[in-house]
């Protein structure tokens, strides 16, 4: 252990001041995230003074917490709404906060106890929990529909109905997914930190987890940052800025993770119907607008725009980039196939992962006297899946190739790490 790393009892001692700040920071980034987000979609306009509880909302499903629609139409008119989605713009920003928060105590340690690294995580957790639940209780709102024009105007005054839509968390639920929310982004943070400390007995593992696992989370965050330099062009060339900004706000990387996957071939099943609809980039919107489920592929979207098949391009110079870095810091013993089938096996999960969180499901319906759907104003429906078989085998296929190239361009640039194993640094 080096001469200046804090020894545990002072790591005890501060972990509960530690550990709140590390809460506090999470939860700002991603309240700030939503709140400008939502702002630019126009949500500060909704009454009742709505935004503060849907930017609370927000944020719960942002760490797949759990929220649920209800409709109250009276005895004459019914409602229904349902909503699965994540904003993954949010999720991103408070993973980076509070794995950095996590990390910051942990600096300069070369091996840490599991009780240590338990104890240390254990108290984010608690502290997680208590937010998680004040947040949970604060993200409850209905608001009134406005019937709008035509026939259903006219029910609506005649029989004196005035719809209302509302939305309340579950919180168990919440308080479970919201904890292996925390759970995931602290083990992923000792995966991909090469100066974080690991127990003894993991030690062994890091050569062959760290690298790959390090190399995954720059590729996703390389889509994430070319996502975002195409929405600041698109902002400023097609008009709506604050729509493109909302969407990069709130999910970029629903898009830019999307976009991967579609380079590598993946094909995804949708549908848009009614008043929803996919904000960018448009040519989805026009791919899943059709009367039977679509298939969203590569092939399905040059139909409508030619400049698709640059996610290829796009994806293989990633991956390349990904697969260099990862033997990078990987032993120079290591033969190529063990860097390929490492790297391929990550981004499996990879994908995986991103088809996971990646799901819409959107619904909404009102009817009046059994009467539904009227003029399709007031109803609709958005769904998008991945076909995940497909997916997974096209990213094994994907990590051999790029793991066999990456191997050798990594030793001609002369990045390879040292012959014993991991370039992990107790100072790094």
């Amino acid at each position: 252990m080096s001469a200046h790393s804090p020894s545990g009892p002072a790591v005890a001692r501060h972990g509960w001041a530690q550990a709140l700040v590390t809460v506090l920071a999470g939860l700002a980034a991603m309240g700030v995230a939503a709140a400008l987000g939502l702002w630019a979609a126009g949500a500060a306009d909704l009454p009742e003074g709505a935004f503060p509880r849907i930017v609370a909302a927000t944020v719960v499903i942002a760490v797949g917490g759990a929220v649920e629609f209800s409709g109250d139409a009276g005895g004459l008119a019914g409602t229904e709404a349902d909503l699965t989605v994540m904003p993954l713009s949010v999720t991103l920003v408070g993973a980076l906060a509070v794995g950095w928060g996590f990390l910051r105590p942990l600096r300069h340690r070369a091996v840490a106890g599991a009780a240590e690294l338990a104890g240390w995580a254990g108290r984010i957790a608690v502290l997680w929990l208590l937010a998680l639940l004040a947040l949970a209780f604060a993200a409850r709102q209905s608001f009134q529909v406005p019937l709008g024009e035509g026939v259903l105007d006219e029910l609506g005054d005649l029989f004196g109905l005035s719809p209302r839509v509302g939305f309340t968390t579950d919180v168990p639920l919440t308080l479970l997914f919201g904890l292996l929310w925390l759970a995931g982004v602290v083990v992923l943070a000792l995966l991909v930190s090469r100066g974080a400390p690991l127990p003894g007995r993991l030690l062994r593992f890091q050569a062959s987890v760290r690298p790959a696992a390090y190399a995954m989370v720059v590729l996703l965050l390389a889509c994430v940052a070319v996502g975002v330099a195409a929405g600041l062009v698109v902002a400023a060339t097609h008009g709506h800025p604050a729509r493109t900004f909302a969407v990069l706000l709130l999910g970029l990387p629903n898009v830019a993770w999307l976009a991967f996957t579609l380079g590598l071939g993946a094909t995804w099943d949708g549908r848009v119907e009614g008043p929803f609809g996919l904000p960018m980039p448009h040519v989805l919107d026009e791919v899943l607008r059709t009367p039977d489920v679509s298939a969203l592929d590569l092939r399905t979207l040059a139909g409508h725009d030619g400049r698709v098949w640059w996610l290829v391009a796009v994806d293989a110079v990633l991956l390349l980039a990904a697969a260099v870095v990862a033997a990078g810091r990987s032993p120079v013993r290591a033969p190529a196939w063990r860097h390929a089938v490492r790297l391929a096996v990550a981004l499996a999960l990879t994908v995986l992962a991103v088809c996971l969180v990646g799901r819409i499901s959107a619904r909404f319906g009102l009817s009046v006297l059994g009467i539904g759907d009227l003029g399709g104003a007031l109803s609709g429906e958005l769904f998008l899946r991945p076909r995940l078989w497909t997916a997974l085998g096209l990213a094994l296929l994907w990590g051999l190739a790029a793991g066999f190239l990456g191997a050798p361009l990594a030793r001609w640039a002369g990045r390879r790490g040292p012959a014993g194993g991991d370039r992990t640094r107790p100072h790094g």
